[in-house]
């Protein structure tokens, strides 16, 4: 048993890892991080500008291209490596997929996450199409496609849900946010059931980014404060008050007799950005039965090193409310709503610039060819 196995069975929190990387697919890295307790994969134009870049593992790949198109290369490549990784997951998922049909967990596990284009984070029709495609491109029943939590997002993720595609909503940084994210989860789940699918094998998760809050609002208080590095897991434990309280409300428990998989929140962006700050800051505060958290390598590897789970602010109701209160205790000429915003719009832009920085290397590997 490692910590990570510790976590999920012990505290009912699924690690996942935020990397891919075809190497990881041909050597058995991943499938030796499944072995030591991941239970999921999350990617973005980032994590693949990253592999392209610096693997020779796409090489060959890219010198077999059929298209002149990089983006149409790009997402050829992607679905592979995610379809990949798909059946490296597939016999954890099927193994959740019977503990949550036995009632012993309200979802399941075991996903590979593929973002949409970042080009179409303003574009609700787009989203939805990209999204189609790409399910039907990967065509495994463990793969999630990620959709930005914008406020086009917003009306193509209920769209997707209700198509029968799981769905991780990427790019949450507000409560404001989180809870309109619920209510379309809540929409798109209904309209998949007026449609006569099956809310069981229908999965969701919301992903709430973490450390960006901190390294955001903490440049905004003055040195010493006793705030700074602690917004963003206060943050957190609102949002978790939020999901409770939902998903004990009477409409979501009504989904959930017709068979519905609760939408677990998920911790991303959980590597602090404060060299200063504790390696498991985002880690060991912020476990809560029906999470997840996506972690980088070097904070996965740490969570296995030492883990240290008993230490979360959100193991009691009294810790989670205490917590969560931090939030109101922040200076007033400090707009958490306007940190927030600005930070959905960077996130946006960040991945778009990765996306094309993404293509660009694409081109430039196929072009010579």
């Amino acid at each position: 048993m490692t910590r990570l196995t510790t976590l999920f069975d012990d505290f009912g929190q699924s690690p996942w890892i935020d990397n891919i990387r075809r190497d990881w697919l041909e050597d058995g890295t991943l499938a030796s991080l499944v072995a030591s307790g991941a239970r999921g994969v999350t990617s973005n134009p980032a994590i693949f500008a990253k592999a392209f870049a610096t693997s020779s593992a796409y090489d060959a790949l890219l010198g077999q291209a059929h298209s002149s198109d990089p983006e149409v290369v790009f997402e050829s490549l992607a679905c592979a490596d995610v379809r990949d990784a798909c059946d490296v997951l597939s016999a954890l998922h099927q193994q959740s997929r019977d503990d949550f049909a036995r009632g012993l967990r309200r979802y399941s596990d075991g996903f590979v996450s593929l973002e949409v284009s970042p080009r179409l984070a303003r574009d609700t029709a787009g989203t939805i199409e990209a999204a189609k495609k790409l399910w039907n491109q990967v065509d495994r029943p463990n793969v999630m496609i990620k959709i930005p939590a914008t406020h086009e997002g917003l009306a193509a993720i209920t769209a997707v849900l209700a198509e029968g595609i799981n769905v991780n909503v990427t790019l949450i940084f507000s409560l404001e946010r989180y809870g309109e994210v619920l209510a379309a989860w809540c929409e798109g789940l209904e309209a998949a059931a007026a449609a006569g699918r099956d809310l069981s094998s229908l999965a969701s998760v919301a992903s709430f980014f973490v450390s960006r809050v901190d390294a955001a609002v903490d440049q905004l208080l003055s040195d010493g404060d006793v705030l700074r590095g602690r917004i963003a897991n206060a943050q957190v434990a609102a949002a978790y008050e939020l999901y409770l309280e939902t998903m004990a409300s009477a409409r979501v428990v009504a989904l959930l007799d017709a068979g519905a998989q609760v939408q677990r929140p998920l911790w991303a962006s959980t590597s602090p950005k404060n060299p200063a700050y504790d390696d498991l800051i985002y880690v060991n505060s912020i476990v809560a039965n029906e999470t997840v958290n996506t972690m980088p390598d070097a904070t996965l590897a740490a969570a296995l090193d030492h883990g240290s789970f008993r230490e979360s602010l959100l193991a009691s109701p009294a810790s989670l409310a205490a917590t969560a209160s931090l939030v109101s205790l922040l200076p007033s000429a400090i707009s958490l709503a306007e940190v927030t915003d600005r930070l959905e719009r960077e996130g946006v832009d960040a991945f778009v610039a990765s996306y094309e920085d993404l293509l660009e290397i694409v081109s430039s590997k196929t072009s010579g060819k």
